[in-house]
């Protein structure tokens, strides 16, 4: 049976040629013992030579570690006595050479690929592992093609934001970024093991059918070998003959409505194990094992003509699924640090956002298995971008070759996922193309049309033929219209944020919007564990340090304004910023989702952070959830009231995203902020599965009186309140509520913080990460009338703390702190 030996090491980091500008003083305690799966950034950090690039304005000390040359070395365990001996590299970060006993083995160019040198006995015991410069091959360009592919992580198969990014640092890493093994095996190894999932419906029901496909390596025994596959109490097996290389097997599953796997809010998850076996025929010993965790479904992305342009919309097991969800990037600037428990985290973030998928970003990476897995359990519908992000790549032919073997990997690798539905093949490519000025900066050189096109495809429909593939994101069908088309296709919508403010979303009819955002600061917690400026301001240069985009505070700045003078005081500053991204967020949700079913689709630019950062995380890199992730968790709820502008007037929309009609009624008010009645309307209402419906509203309710002293609230059965305002925070004529607040601590440690307001308050937040790093509060951003409470839970607080709250700044705020 092949055995898998982990190298134990210790491994031990050399500086082969460091930079001319490196710092001695970490040089004179070289080498040090290093940790695989890790970076060179890492390893230093952990002796102790380098300061924490995280924090404070430390990033600013490190690029000489990303233009040196770095040598792992350790020593290799006694060989087996199998007939073959194999190391394997699962991640070499990027420019390697592996020697074995001073013996060049294999130079690679590919983060994203595994590695299999072949060992003999006659090696020797020494391993070595030399990482070149990743700037190298961009270095060596010459002047004009510098200029023409000019972004540093076109010129090598490597994690692009690893050169920086507009919300992560530029830290440029190397090393064994993941496990480094050995493996022993005897007669036959599966080389490859392709696992085809799905759900067929025909008159008799559904059917599950697993299809295995293996591509076999062998040793000089030449004698046939037994491949058998076994899945939901089915099996089948077939003989592969001495002199063939490949099989092919089989297995059908009937399938009950129970057995299907459907995305969160849509239903259940069952999965099942695939076992998969190669057997020596001659002996009856077994060889080799794969072992797939699977779920039935069936998937496609309708694409269908109508009055508003072509729709975009995912189909799961025959039903339409409102894609509501977030992007995701590198969950750290140094993955291998990335354990089961942080991706739990974040996907627990996601689900408890209301989300049903997760876009991994090309900038990034292909995720861990792991990672996968818990989608799969989950049920969310993973979006994976091939690994091409906001760069024209040139189309050499040692790259075509690589992106092949790269995608064929991981094809092979993640195709059994019942999560993974869409297959992507670049961030922003197309949009560079058409709107970035690379058509004249480039001619006629190839940019990378060829990869998207002709090569990611190819892979896709001969690895995983009935998984599906689009070009890009954005894109709207064909390189024959604009790619980020708002009739069809997918759409990246950041005017916005760039320019015009977040109003401008209610311009667009988007079919499917896979990202739009708005930038906010990171908890006050997370910002001063990582800043510690003296005085700490908006403009203190660790601040701007921490806010990576082009113009951010500019932007954030002129994104607030149009609601809110800026404040001076760095906390009301943090709050207003926070509010603004939330609102932002909830204004373009329910907006789309209005459009239900002209648009399918409204995935949040992002998730998660890799460091401490201004972006547009909702969760930021300490796992504290900003005010915009309660803001989104309400925008994504399965049934959403939102009021909404409409010819004429203005409508209450109701979404309804659930796997079943629903119907009720709804009563909306035109309300003083002192909570007097001034008009009122009464409607019921039918909203189908997957759909909206939009009541009209009398022009009583439209048309307010005194614009600054009223809002339209509407209480609606099966959802959360709506609100409307009829003028910004500048000019609403907020009161100065009276908070009564009051503590009780039930069983768990927990405490229970009840706000009772006397006047009108908007938007009240406790900011728990004020209270104790591990605090956290169960809700944020809630609006009440006079004589209304709402208790907020507090968990992880020093419960004395908490017990001590008065409901002063900066702890519990409200949007009326903002204005006057």
């Amino acid at each position: 049976m092949l055995k898998h030996t982990a190298v134990p090491g210790p491994w031990t980091l050399h500086a082969e040629t460091p930079a001319p500008d490196a710092d001695a003083g970490v040089l004179a305690h070289l080498p040090v013992t290093a940790t695989v799966p890790g970076t060179v950034h890492t390893d230093l950090l952990a002796a102790g030579l380098i300061d924490d690039p995280y924090l404070d304005r430390n990033e600013l000390l490190t690029p000489w570690i990303g233009r040196s040359r770095w040598r792992y070395e350790t020593t290799l365990p006694e060989p087996s006595s199998a007939e073959r001996t194999d190391l394997v590299l699962d991640g070499l970060d990027t420019l390697a050479t592996v020697t074995v006993g001073g013996v060049e083995r294999l130079r690679t160019r590919n983060m994203f690929r595994s590695y299999r040198v072949p060992l003999d006995p006659a090696d020797g015991a020494g391993l070595a592992v030399t990482f070149d410069s990743p700037w190298g091959p961009f270095d060596d360009l010459d002047d004009e093609e510098r200029r023409a592919f000019d972004s540093p992580s076109a010129h090598i198969r490597k994690m692009a934001c690893n050169f920086g990014w507009d919300w992560g640092p530029t830290l440029v890493t190397a090393g064994l970024w993941r496990p480094v093994r050995i493996e022993s095996w005897s007669v036959a190894r599966l080389a490859e093991t392709r696992v085809e999932v799905r759900a067929e419906q025909d008159a008799a029901g559904w059917r599950g059918v697993v299809e295995v496909g293996v591509e076999l390596e062998r040793t000089t025994t030449a004698h046939d070998v037994g491949l058998v596959v076994r899945v939901a109490g089915r099996a089948a097996d077939v003989v592969v003959p001495a002199a063939q290389t490949a099989a092919q097997v089989t297995v059908e599953v009937p399938l009950g409505e129970d057995d299907l796997w459907w995305p969160r809010g849509s239903g259940d998850q069952p999965l099942h194990d695939v076992e998969v076996r190669l057997t020596d025929r001659e002996t009856g010993e077994p060889l080799d094992a794969a072992d797939r965790r699977v779920g039935f479904r069936s998937v496609e992305v309708r694409r269908e003509p109508d009055a508003d342009g072509e729709s975009f919309a995912f189909v799961v097991n025959g039903r339409p699924v409102a894609a509501l969800g977030f992007n995701w990037i590198p969950d750290d600037c140094f993955p291998h640090r990335v354990t089961h428990d942080d991706a739990a985290a974040r996907l627990r973030d996601a689900a408890e956002a209301n989300a049903n998928i997760l876009r991994v970003w090309g900038g990034g990476l292909y995720e861990s298995d792991d990672f996968y897995a818990q989608c799969d359990e989950l049920g969310f519908l993973v979006w994976q971008d091939f690994a091409f992000a906001c760069a024209p790549y040139p189309e050499h032919e040692w790259m075509l070759a690589e992106v092949e073997a790269e995608a064929r990997e991981n094809v092979v690798r993640l195709m059994s996922h019942p999560s993974l539905v869409i297959w992507n093949g670049n961030n922003e490519n197309w949009l560079g193309w058409d709107d970035w000025g690379w058509k004249e900066r480039l001619g006629d050189r190839p940019w990378g049309e060829r990869y998207y096109l002709e090569v990611l495809p190819r892979v896709v429909a001969e690895v995983s033929p009935h998984a599906f593939y689009w070009p890009g994101s954005p894109y709207s069908g064909t390189p024959e219209v604009y790619s980020n088309d708002r009739s069809r296709g997918v759409v990246h919508l950041w005017d916005g944020w760039n320019e015009q403010g977040y109003q401008v979303f209610l311009e667009d009819r988007a079919r499917f919007v896979s990202e739009f955002g708005w930038q906010g600061p990171p908890a006050w917690r997370t910002l001063t564990d990582a800043v510690h400026d003296d005085p700490l301001t908006p403009a203190s240069e660790g601040v701007l340090h921490h806010q990576k985009a082009v113009d951010g505070s500019l932007k954030l700045s002129r994104g607030l304004a149009p609601y809110l003078d800026e404040p001076t005081d760095m906390t009301d500053w943090h709050w207003a910023m926070q509010l603004n991204q939330a609102r932002a967020l909830t204004f373009a949700i329910e907006h789309f989702r209005s459009l239900r079913p002209v648009n399918m689709g409204s995935i949040v630019w992002q998730l998660n952070d890799c460091w401490p950062v201004a972006s547009w995380a909702v969760v930021d890199s300490a796992g504290r959830r900003r005010p915009a992730w309660f803001a989104v968790r309400a925008a994504f709820a399965p049934r959403l009231a939102t009021i909404q502008p409409r010819a004429g007037g203005l409508a209450l929309v109701l979404v309804n995203d659930a796997g079943r009609p629903w119907s009720g009624s709804a009563t909306v008010r035109r309300r003083g902020l002192d909570g007097r009645v001034l008009a009122e309307q009464s409607v019921t209402f039918e909203a189908g599965s997957v759909a909206s419906a939009t009541v009209p509203l009398d022009p009583a309710l439209s048309s307010p009186g005194d614009p600054a002293a009223e809002l339209l609230v509407a209480d609606v059965d099966g959802a959360a309140r709506a609100w409307r305002y009829f003028a910004v925070d500048r000019d609403l004529a907020y009161p100065a509520p009276r908070l009564d607040v009051t503590t009780a601590a039930p069983a768990g440690g927990d405490v229970d913080v009840t706000v009772t307001t006397d006047a009108f308050v908007r938007d009240l937040t406790v900011h728990a990460d004020r209270l104790g790093a591990a605090a956290s509060a169960s809700d944020a951003l809630v609006t009440l009338l006079p004589g209304e409470s709402v208790t907020f839970r507090v968990a992880g607080g020093d419960p004395g703390v908490v017990a001590g709250l008065r409901g002063q700044a900066p702890v519990v705020r409200h949007a009326g702190d903002l204005v006057g």
